[in-house]
């Protein structure tokens, strides 16, 4: 394909992923260090078998293959008689062995899929295989980004943490499909209890991007082999998050696109995505599977899971838990995936829906509370221990102790700013709700003091009744059930 043919011809985008997942395990995958290392000192959580010491030997941990076997259950992946273990080698500063124990032709799990939502159409992607591989140690580079640093430090604090890679097939054909679908997975990583999102450097994303004529590409976005393969891509690594992989591969999607036009030939590499100038950057020419040098781990035995298969359960996945959301609890669409956006959420939900009625509790806890910590850029996880105290709010507000209004704008606010109880908010605040004596007497004195309202009442000014509600709430401080007042109003004024 020529380049000036290219110039005659719309361009598609097809990109395949390789999500690198940190497991959630105590220890790391072949020794007995721990995997805690946030905050830890560098080079603090080390041993002779992750530093890859003459002698040391490996020994595979059981946790690993457990989330691994779950994680193939829920992509529905086929799970092999017997997978083995190879050593992957090429040098680089962090890998401290200079080879990397990885899976290559028998991983744990093959040929899988994951449906997705996208522009409100279903998609399934497919997924090749899922394996498992020890992490490599980290670089920190000083005094700028990878390719501008002044200096470049090595932590092996992370070299040996269990990572599960999960390999796609080509099906993305735009950069925000990839951003669904990171979502998505890390969704289900989460109800696996396998994975957590709020540890540093968690999820690695690594992505090949290749450009090709629109002909190529079919109704269903299906491309031939022989597409891709005349096609060379570049591997775009280094991306820690949904939103930069939707930069990074949007970036270069366009990068590739505007090359083609111009008559260059895209150069099968690696490259870089620098966050900080919104670019990605040429690291090295794409190494070949035979550069690698894979051959067998002789010091671990073939591995056999496939009955964990089936002894092993998994938990009702986000999919799942929404539909029974839906038909159990009778919650809309909007409602049911909000309230299942993450586990704990859920789990967060069915407490309360448990003791109120669900249609409230859904009210009170994908609106009123999910509102209040997505502006505080807070989590449920900050406010599950306070799950009595929410509960308690909802029934102050039940018992008409204090107005709904109060209990969203004012005591919910506080009691997540200020880790206050409701009940020292409402008598710091002096929210109780006022006695039907101090109402009916806010009520004729607004009256009173506002004539020209009540006149406009009188002439259909839609407008007037909602002044003198609001002179009332103040008159009450807001704790007047603005309902009531609107009913004592029109009763009064009707006389």
């Amino acid at each position: 394909m020529t380049a000036q043919a290219v110039q005659r011809e719309d361009l598609a985008v097809v990109i395949g992923l390789e999500v690198h997942v940190q497991l959630e395990t105590d220890t790391k995958i072949f020794c007995g260090c721990s995997t805690d290392v946030a905050d830890a000192e560098p080079n603090t959580h080390t041993c002779p078998v992750c530093l890859g010491l003459p002698g040391a030997l490996p020994v595979l941990n059981e946790a690993a293959v457990e989330s691994a076997v779950k994680v193939g259950k829920a992509i529905d992946a086929d799970i092999p008689e017997e997978t083995t273990f190879h050593r992957k080698n090429y040098f680089y500063p962090d890998l401290p062995k200079g080879f990397q124990i990885t899976q290559y032709d028998a991983p744990v799990c093959q040929d899988g899929e994951l449906d997705v939502q996208v522009d409100g159409e279903r998609r399934t992607v497919g997924i090749q295989r899922a394996h498992l591989e020890e992490d490599p140690g980290s670089l920190q580079h000083e005094g700028g980004s990878i390719d501008r640093a002044d200096y470049t430090l090595v932590n092996y604090n992370r070299a040996g943490v269990p990572l599960m890679e999960i390999v796609t097939d080509p099906d993305f054909r735009g950069a925000e499909e990839v951003r669904a679908f990171l979502a998505k997975l890390e969704e289900v990583l989460e109800y696996l209890g396998v994975f957590d999102s709020q540890r540093d450097g968690s999820l690695r994303i690594d992505a090949n991007l290749s450009v090709v004529p629109a002909d190529e590409v079919g109704e269903n976005g299906e491309i031939s082999d022989e597409a891709l393969e005349s096609a060379n891509r570049t591997e775009v690594k280094n991306i820690s998050s949904h939103k930069g992989a939707e930069k990074a591969l949007a970036y270069e999607a366009t990068r590739q696109k505007n090359s083609i036009k111009r008559g260059r030939e895209i150069e099968q590499e690696t490259r870089h995505w620098d966050e900080g100038r919104g670019v990605t950057v040429s690291m090295r020419s794409k190494e070949e599977e035979k550069d690698y040098r894979y051959f067998r781990e002789a010091d671990l035995p073939p591995l056999r899971v496939s009955d964990w298969k089936q002894k092993l359960d998994i938990p009702e996945l986000p999919d799942a838990r929404r539909e029974r959301f839906r038909d159990e609890y009778d919650l809309s669409e909007e409602a049911a995936s909000k309230l299942t956006s993450t586990k704990q959420v859920a789990d967060f939900y069915e407490d309360v829906a448990g003791e109120y009625d669900p249609d409230l509790a859904a009210t009170w806890v994908a609106d009123n509370l999910l509102g209040e910590l997505n502006y505080r850029d807070m989590e449920i996880t900050d406010v599950e221990g306070r799950l009595d105290e929410f509960m308690h709010l909802i029934e102050l507000v039940a018992d008409d102790e204090i107005t709904t209004k109060n209990a969203e704008e004012v005591v919910l606010r506080e009691m997540l700013d200020e880790g206050e109880g409701p009940e020292t908010v409402i008598d710091r605040e002096g929210l109780g709700k006022a006695d039907e004596g101090a109402v009916e007497g806010a009520v004729e004195e607004a009256i009173d003091e506002n004539p020209d309202a009540v006149e406009d009442y009188h002439a259909g000014e839609g407008g007037a009744l909602n002044f003198l509600v609001g002179q009332v709430m103040q008159k009450t401080g807001g704790s007047a059930d603005p309902g009531s007042v609107n009913q004592l109003l029109r009763e009064r004024l009707d006389e």
